[in-house]
């Protein structure tokens, strides 16, 4: 008999809406991840001490633990506390950087971690991977992706509105990461997950075109359930690829090269504008431009903090972020000179 089919990996629970937070401890019990509430709270600076407070009731037998460099000795450590004691699952109530320690260390003692969103600043909530500083650089670690995800729109409503325009640049540029990996097909060979595609730009397509905003619980839905989306994707595809190409090794350079200019999201959905107009897609490019000036996410390297100069460094440093990865950039392999031309034709074109 012929395999017709294959398993997908998802969580066991994916809850979305306003006040989910609070169906927190019946979601553990029903879906047999604890019933006793015996698991640790990991939480970062801001909502997420508060957020453990309330939970207190609820979750008698929970131990509270509080991070906050998001680096890979803080997650080191944290397995280590999390290893001292019995616990049923790791429960990880933050942005970003919170999730992502959360999973490095419930991956390395050995236990199910739930993600409990309280922004939407990019594709982390439900990914296989997780984003974390090594001796003073940023790097992404391959984990297991959690077992439930709750995001409560309370909560993100109540973040700071870069950080959910953020999470509108991370999803759109998918779109890009898909022509970067299709690209790495025609010319390396390499295989392409139709199924991971099909998350990746199902996620990108579904916030693209619309006219709603950052303030309606409606597009808020779409976005968490878009970067919920892309997790899954990279979970099928064993990987990042289908959501990060030549956009996000842009990013990552800047990262390296000038911290702290701007959120994840905003750096690529910028960097994925830029991808598109330098393979020529201008279709794709003014799609992503509209969708951003929507949002009023930068488009610009003066948007981004970074002067031209800076940008078209950036983009020359890029490949060396991820040189296991083929995207246009390895393709094309552009001079200095050239990518700073190229760069001011971007500006040009859009700088409008």
């Amino acid at each position: 008999m012929p395999l017709l089919t294959r398993m997908v990996g998802t969580p066991l629970a994916i809850d979305i809406g306003p006040g989910a937070v609070k169906g927190l401890a019946p979601l553990l019990a029903d879906r047999r991840i604890s019933s006793g509430g015996d698991v640790a709270v990991v939480v970062g600076p801001g909502q997420g001490e508060a957020l453990a407070a309330e939970l207190e009731s609820s979750l008698e037998n929970a131990d509270v633990h509080r991070v906050d460099s998001g680096s890979v000795e803080e997650a080191t450590e944290l397995s280590r506390e999390l290893r001292n004691d019995f616990h049923d699952a790791v429960v990880g109530i933050g942005g970003g950087r919170t999730l992502d320690v959360a999973k490095y260390a419930a991956g390395l003692a050995g236990l199910p971690m739930v993600a409990v969103a309280t922004s939407l600043a990019h594709d982390g909530i439900a990914s296989p991977v997780a984003s974390l500083e090594l001796s003073g650089r940023k790097g992404s670690y391959g984990v297991q992706m959690p077992v439930a995800v709750v995001v409560d729109l309370d909560l993100v409503k109540s973040s700071e509105p870069g950080m959910r325009r953020s999470g509108i640049g991370d999803v759109v540029s998918n779109l890009s990461a898909i022509d970067d990996w299709r690209l790495a097909e025609r010319e390396r060979g390499e295989e392409v997950d139709g199924v991971a595609v099909t998350f990746a730009r199902v996620a990108a397509m579904a916030v693209l075109h619309r006219t709603d905003g950052i303030e309606d619980e409606e597009f808020l839905i779409a976005l968490a359930e878009a970067l919920v989306l892309s997790g899954l994707a990279m979970a099928t595809a064993g990987s990042s690829r289908p959501c990060s190409g030549g956009d996000h090794e842009i990013l990552h350079a800047i990262d390296h090269l000038f911290p702290g200019t701007a959120w994840h999201g905003e750096l690529a959905g910028a960097a994925s504008l830029f991808v598109s107009h330098l393979r020529g897609d201008a279709r794709l490019a003014e799609e992503i431009d509209k969708c951003l000036r929507r949002h009023t996410l930068p488009r610009l390297p003066r948007e981004l903090g970074l002067s031209e100069d800076q940008f078209a460094e950036a983009v020359h440093y890029a490949p060396r972020t991820r040189p296991d990865r083929f995207t246009l950039l390895e393709h094309l392999n552009l001079g200095e000179r050239e990518v700073r031309e190229r760069v001011r034709a971007y500006v040009e074109a859009f700088d409008r």
